[in-house]
């Protein structure tokens, strides 16, 4: 199960961490090469929604009892930025 309170948590963090370094481009892209999954978390009429950045591939072969994976969010205002973002990344 998604817990949105803690991505939305992830999201604030990771939000603070790059508005508070002078290089905000290398700071987005330490983030999401720190972890295995980065989840863009944007608002929507039923409260928020995910679109994977980063991690795809990960997530589609995991299994129920696989192993542990790094992940985190960023917040977004669209799915369309999200995958403007991952499409940066890539």
């Amino acid at each position: 199960m998604i817990d949105f309170d803690r991505l939305q948590e992830l999201a604030a963090d990771v939000r603070s961490f790059i508005q508070g370094s002078s290089d905000k481009a290398n700071a987005l892209k330490s983030i999401v090469t720190a972890f295995d999954v980065v989840l863009g978390i944007y608002p929507s009429g039923a409260g928020a929604e995910l679109h994977v950045i980063k991690g795809q591939e990960l997530l589609n072969q995991m299994k129920p009892d696989g192993p542990d994976y790094s992940h985190t969010a960023i917040a977004v205002q669209t799915r369309e930025q999200a995958i403007a973002l991952q499409a940066l990344l890539a």
